[in-house]
């Protein structure tokens, strides 16, 4: 595939590149859930999987600082700007001295992680005592290599996405979560759990190698001649470090937001931490297929879009507004699917092993609170990305502190206050963490949208659309909870393919019905698979 495409190619491929990254991500995630029932069997809601989800948040942050979607947004729109006018040479070389700058920032980090282990567990998990904090702090020193790893793995990925590799950066974490799964396979049965979760801290650090070993030979292949430079000060790497710096601190302030989630989940009854992770990995798969899929496919093709002003902001307009009908005809019905049947989807998923029934409803709760903002949240990740491909990091950095404050505080009220003044169980106290991160999406929505509109000119989804949209999920959550009535003494999985099932099929059929237009690619593609 060239790295350079006409404007016409762009608009007929961008739904195209949209469901290759969909599609490496629902396999990944796919698999990744197979890893977390595996968790879930041998650990359930016990103090050692709050210590290991505790202890993998904490790497994790500087995974996210410098990983992928920072990269996304400051390295990405340079390096396909520069492909896209045929300067490959200085592509070349922003490339090389970017993958050379993050290794020496990162391996300086990595070693002070590691040295500071314990002063950033009592941070991040103050209730944490005792065994549980030892073990944290044992789990935490083995992990933080690998996030360095990965951090690498995130460059791959701005190099492939810039060259439409999309499937093989998204497909990659499978590596990762293979790895885990191995782990707990071979060892479960053999070990103790706290000796399984140091175990399973070292098959972490052996995928994240095999997360960038995948993809090393076509990143080569793609981007011949990139080598690691020294070249700082060129104008590329400038701009790079530019758009870098707003977008490290959003996403350091959108940490700070994940980092009081913790803080308080720590300081909920024992399984709160877990609980909050179980929940996440669940409210993640549709941000994830639905908003990363679309902005990461977006944001190359935007970034190359070349004309004058107004010949650019209208083609942004354009995609911007496509690509919002595209999250929300996938989005809506996941929101009410969450809602209506949070419970069995929990279920079908975890329920084995330690993992109880009652562990499912409280995941459901904690699911709930978040689901709120989903929606919002995914069409944000949009928004932001017109914004990198404007070369613009400020705006959305603005955004993101107003949400993350307005979060932090709902998140404190409803999680520590409101289930002693509702006289409820303290430990419902982790929907009300997610709920008021839900509810923050929305304030961080409005603005991105209205300073956008300034910008480009008015954009967002039709009011007839959105309603159309929320008419067939609710239609279609009545005929699967009619099929749920009767069946509810299967086994879970079982239930939990018939319901889900049911709700999917009458989904897409009303949709059809309907003549939803986002519905047409999808009947498409079918038909093409049933000709062969």
């Amino acid at each position: 595939m060239p790295d350079v495409v006409t404007t016409d190619e762009k608009r007929d491929r961008g739904g195209t590149y949209a469901a290759l990254v969909a599609t490496g991500i629902a396999t990944s995630r796919l698999v990744g859930f197979i890893r977390m029932r595996v968790f879930a069997y041998y650990f359930s809601t016990s103090y050692v999987a709050d210590a290991f989800d505790a202890a993998l948040r904490i790497p994790n942050l500087l995974q996210n600082l410098f990983g992928e979607g920072v990269l996304s947004a400051s390295f990405i729109p340079v390096y396909a700007n520069l492909l896209a006018r045929g300067e490959k040479d200085a592509a070349r070389r922003v490339a090389g001295a970017v993958l050379a700058l993050l290794a020496l920032v990162v391996s300086v980090l990595v070693l002070l992680g590691i040295l500071a282990t314990p002063l950033l567990v009592d941070l991040i998990a103050p209730g944490f005592e005792g065994e549980r904090r030892l073990l944290t702090i044992r789990i935490v020193r083995i992990l933080f290599p690998g996030v360095g790893l990965l951090v690498i793995s995130a460059w791959c990925l701005g190099i492939l996405n810039s060259h439409r590799k999309f499937l093989l950066s998204y497909l990659s974490p499978v590596a990762w979560n293979l790895a885990l799964i191995g782990t707990m396979w071979i060892f479960g049965h053999r070990v103790d759990l706290p000796r399984l979760a140091v175990l399973l801290a070292w098959g972490s650090v052996a995928g994240s190698l095999l997360q960038v070993l995948v993809q090393w030979p076509t990143v080569v292949r793609v981007a011949r001649g990139v080598r690691p430079n020294l070249h700082f000060r060129s104008e590329g790497v400038g701009t790079v470090v530019r758009n870098f710096v707003p977008v490290f601190v959003g996403r350091g302030v959108v940490q700070v937001s994940a980092y009081v989630d913790a803080v308080v989940a720590s300081l909920l009854p024992v399984g709160a931490v877990a609980t909050l992770t179980y929940a996440q990995a669940l409210y993640m798969l549709p941000v994830s297929l639905f908003g990363m899929s679309v902005s990461a496919a977006e944001l190359p093709v935007m970034s190359g879009t070349l004309g004058s002003i107004e010949e650019v902001h209208a083609a942004l307009r354009e995609r911007l507004d496509r690509g919002l009908r595209r999250i929300a005809f996938f989005v809506v019905p996941s929101v009410v699917g969450f809602l209506a049947f949070g419970d069995v989807i929990a279920a079908t998923l975890y329920q084995t092993g330690r993992f109880t029934r009652a562990d499912a409803v409280w995941v459901w709760a904690v699911l709930a609170g978040a689901t709120v903002g989903l929606l919002a949240t995914t069409q944000a990740r949009l928004y932001a990305s017109t914004f990198y491909a404007l070369k613009d990091t400020r705006t959305p950095l603005g955004c993101a502190l107003v949400r993350v404050t307005v979060a932090a505080g709902l998140a404190l009220a409803l999680s520590l206050w409101a289930p002693g003044a509702l006289g409820v169980d303290p430990k419902w106290g982790a929907a009300g963490i997610t709920l008021g991160s839900g509810m923050a999406g929305w304030v961080e929505l409005a603005l991105l949208k209205r300073r956008l509109g300034f910008r480009i000119g008015r954009t967002g989804l039709p009011f007839r659309f959105v309603a159309t949209l929320w008419a067939c999920g609710v239609a279609s959550a009545t005929v699967a909870w009619l099929v749920r009535w009767p069946l509810a003494h299967l086994h879970p999985v079982l239930l939990g393919v018939l319901v889900l099932g049911a709700f999917g099929v009458a989904w897409f059929a009303l949709a059809f019905a309907l003549r939803i237009p986002e519905v047409d690619p999808l009947v498409s593609r079918v038909r093409r698979l049933v000709g062969r």
